[in-house]
């Protein structure tokens, strides 16, 4: 049923459109132009103007063919990873790269264009629906910026499917992990490395000493944690008197994210009053947990069109988040689908052609199963 060579067209087109975090105004127009032209109502957000990007979320709208049938939201992000502008797509043997310089943006534009290209089959072939609610967010990538300024006030959806994980086509992942980011200021005091360095307390050696009696890594099977900023000194004959580190949390278990994040602290500040240091925290929740059970509709929906499709449904867990952390926070059932993206956020990315086509076919099935 797929247009194979419409949704493949569509895709490499998708990719050579730059839409880097932050400025995705290019990708935005061309979507609001293709979405228009396919008879939905399209709604543009002011997210944008509240993060500082180009262009803000797009929202568009469906209406259903069956009164009865739920409302069902579809999302992808428009924006890509550095290197991510100028990028030129090639074909290898059914496989889609870049040509070597860049990333090549399947992370999420595949999401994007399987979207599309579903929704099209639907109005093509009379399927009955219900709505269809299509929300393609702005800088995903760092921080979730987009779904987090989404106006929820237009979202009429209770359910719904993000395309935005690795994996296979009938991939389902039912739970993501909260997040915690930790921001530390460590202040000693400055002196003259060569005269008077027992003047001083190297902020730079506190730090060192807190981040030894860390745990960081992989803590275990749903926990990580992660120092990967640190910055300060001005010089290599000044104590220096200022470091700053920027880390994260993360946990599939909220009291193990909770617990980690605090034992950071505990380390950061024993090491201040061991050197008679200062240290200022911040620590910030960046998104809520996914846990959701099989036993929940989207997840039932996603299953059984899996299986109706002969494909066969993986029920997975993640360590990264997604727009689906956000959606479900306010109370929407998300559920992130695998679409087969390779090695992304790399020069190395790939997808196969047969991956793009089988994501087309599974979401179709996954709202024809819907509204049964």
């Amino acid at each position: 049923m797929v247009n194979q060579k419409r949704l493949l067209n569509e895709f490499l087109q998708l990719v050579q459109i730059d839409s880097l975090s932050g400025q995705e105004r290019q990708i935005a127009d061309y979507l609001k132009q293709k979405l228009t032209t396919m008879g939905l109502s399209v709604y543009e957000d002011q997210a944008g103007q509240k993060v500082g990007a180009t262009a803000g979320n797009i929202i568009a709208f469906l209406n259903g063919s069956k009164s009865e049938a739920p409302v069902i939201m579809l999302s992808a992000h428009m924006d890509t990873v550095e290197p991510g502008t100028g990028i030129k797509p090639v074909i290898k043997d059914g496989v889609i790269y870049s040509e070597g310089e860049t990333v090549l943006g399947s992370d999420d534009k595949a999401g994007i264009a399987t979207i599309l290209e579903a929704v099209q089959q639907i109005q093509e072939h009379n399927i009955p629906h219900g709505g269809i609610e299509i929300v393609f967010t702005i800088w995903e990538e760092g921080g979730l910026f987009g779904a987090k300024n989404l106006d929820f006030s237009r979202i009429k959806a209770k359910m719904g499917y993000v395309l935005d994980a690795d994996g296979s086509p009938g991939t389902i992942i039912t739970k993501a992990p909260s997040h915690d980011k930790i921001q530390a200021v460590v202040r000693g005091r400055a002196a003259h490395a060569g005269i008077k360095p027992e003047e001083g307390i190297n902020a730079i050696q506190v730090a060192a000493h807190a981040i030894t009696n860390m745990q960081l890594g992989r803590i275990d099977e749903e926990t990580t944690c992660n120092i990967g900023i640190i910055s300060g000194g001005k010089a290599t004959n000044i104590i220096p008197e200022t470091v700053t580190l920027v880390g994260e949390t993360r946990s599939l278990d909220n009291l193990k994210r909770k617990a980690q994040t605090t034992a950071i602290c505990n380390a950061l500040n024993a090491a201040a009053e061991k050197f008679g240091a200062q240290v200022e925290i911040k620590t910030e929740l960046e998104y809520s947990n996914v846990d959701l059970s099989e036993d929940d509709q989207a997840v039932v929906i996603a299953i059984t069109a899996a299986k109706n499709l002969g494909l066969m449904p993986r029920i997975e867990k993640t360590g990264g988040g997604s727009d689906a952390n956000i959606f479900n926070q306010i109370g929407i059932q998300a559920v992130n689908l695998g679409i087969g993206m390779h090695k992304v956020h790399t020069k190395e990315e790939f997808i196969t052609i047969e991956d793009l086509i089988n994501n087309a076919r599974y979401l179709v099935e996954i709202i024809k199963t819907a509204n049964k």
